[in-house]
């Protein structure tokens, strides 16, 4: 880049082949507080550098996205946590509908019902490749997105408590509530990169932290909600809520860049896609897919599991909102880590260390409630703040390229998606066998043992995907390590 706005120059990180981040952001990170930062972005707006509000350092950056004039991502966490806050729930509503003989008589109910949750969420990962670089190309429609996406969100939700039908609801709840998160959520999302950069890390885990507290806050209150008014009361008044929360929280989320009537061109470094043909960039795809595989199944199955124990619905409910609790402080901890340390070395510990966690204390200890309390949360501390080292993974290809770092976001959400979607049938076919190989295999009653072991699979294939996602976590440490010598 050259410089522009008389003596500003406009500042661009080295190109270090395979290097990590913690290679140069401790070199750059004290000029990048003090100084504006130009991106790509910047020179396409034809706005003065030095009128731009600083990134990663300042008041105007971390106002950004204020609620109350905090120091602080509020808003953006709070849209997180609304956005993905109905899938966090669902399971509660779920339980509800299996016990409603009107609906759960209909065709196919017990199969399509579970759908809509796999389905809010599988819809709005998936959608990646394609909505993210739209929201970071047409970033003068990103406000208008926002408020038209949480329109179709409300009126999914609101629109779904007036029926009782099956497949309406897996229309309105499931396909139609996803919808509208896709044209919401990536335009916040694009906001936070503008602001970002050295700091993006922890920016993220904020942000990404709001998922986590939904799905510890929202199933503690909806249960009894659901058992005094009904799911569809209780989904109407969930759907308002959505909407007075969301109106309140968008006003506050902010751009930094300029956001006239122009179309950002695709950077050269997007344009050319030299970055696909990364073996770097494949590796990152890789894990993250098989570390959305191990992530979901205890999601999905634990309060199940606990229930098999032998204690109460409230009860078992406490062991995926222990996860989420853990997940929480992950998701600070290791998005703050990575702005700092390469995320290889941090993966590989991270995802050898859940291994062993899930085969010890879930499998092995997790016969008892207090094994499977202490295994959630080990393994939400431990693997809940995976999508906050993202941007880690992602700056080395990036650099300063907001428009390259929010396409790159969309693919890995793309695969974790894949992780997301297809856990759910290779579960469902897992637990349906039997655990009889498994009964000799130990002298006393384990985690793999519980419901006949019907559990006992399904442990397996999450231990043994976190200990895949370690060696390649491993390989790609290795090969970074070399590339620099």
């Amino acid at each position: 880049m050259g410089s522009k706005s008389g003596s500003t120059e406009a500042l661009e990180l080295p190109t270090l082949p395979g290097a990590a981040p913690s290679d140069f952001v401790a070199e750059e990170h004290s000029r990048l507080e003090s100084l504006n930062f130009a991106s790509p972005e910047d020179e396409e707006s034809g706005e003065s550098v030095s009128n731009l509000p600083p990134v990663d350092g300042g008041f105007g950056s971390w106002s950004y996205a204020r609620l109350t004039r905090c120091s602080s991502l509020a808003s953006a966490f709070l849209v997180e946590m609304l956005v993905w806050g109905f899938p966090s729930a669902f399971g509660s509503f779920l339980e509800a509908y299996l016990r409603e003989d009107d609906i759960v008589s209909q065709p196919h109910a017990t199969s399509l019902l579970p759908l809509i949750g796999t389905l809010s969420t599988g819809i709005m990962y998936c959608s990646g490749p394609i909505s993210y670089p739209l929201s970071s190309r047409f970033r003068q429609y990103r406000r208008p997105a926002m408020w038209l996406g949480m329109t179709i969100s409300w009126a999914s939700l609101f629109g779904a408590s007036f029926t009782r039908k099956v497949t309406n609801l897996l229309l309105l709840q499931g396909v139609l509530y996803s919808l509208g998160g896709v044209i919401l959520y990536p335009a916040a999302i694009s906001y936070m990169s503008e602001w970002f950069i050295a700091k993006r890390g922890l920016a993220l885990g904020v942000i990404d932290g709001g998922t986590a507290a939904g799905g510890l806050i929202i199933p503690l209150f909806l249960p009894k909600l659901i058992s005094t008014y009904g799911s569809s009361l209780t989904l109407r008044y969930f759907s308002f809520g959505y909407l007075i929360g969301t109106m309140i929280v968008l006003p506050f989320i902010r751009p930094r860049l300029s956001e006239r009537g122009t179309v950002i061109r695709p950077s050269q470094r997007v344009s050319n896609n030299a970055w696909a043909r990364s073996p770097h960039w494949w590796l990152i795809l890789l894990v993250n897919m098989i570390q959305g595989f191990a992530w979901f199944v205890p999601v999905i199955w634990l309060p199940t599991y606990t229930a098999e124990l032998g204690v109460s619905s409230s009860t078992a409910s406490l062991s995926l909102a222990f996860l989420n609790g853990a997940s929480f402080i992950s998701r600070l901890s290791f998005g703050t880590l990575s702005d700092y340390f390469s995320p290889w070395p941090l993966a590989c510990a991270v995802l050898s260390s859940a291994s062993v966690v899930t085969f010890l204390l879930w499998g092995v200890a997790g016969h008892a409630l207090a094994g499977t309390i202490i295994f959630a949360l080990a393994f939400g501390g431990l693997t809940g703040g995976w999508t906050s080292m993202w941007s880690a993974f992602t700056k080395p290809i990036a650099k300063d390229d907001i428009s390259l770092y929010v396409s790159l976001f969309g693919h890995l959400m793309f695969t974790r998606g894949l992780g997301n979607v297809l856990s759910t049938p290779i579960s469902n076919g897992l637990s349906s066998a039997q655990g009889s190989n498994n009964s000799g295999l130990y002298k006393r009653a384990t985690g793999f043992e519980v419901a006949g072991g019907r559990f006992g699979s399904m442990i397996v294939f999450t231990g043994s995907c976190l200990a895949a996602g370690a060696a390649i976590s491993f390989f790609a440490w290795w090969r970074e390590r070399a590339g620099r010598q």
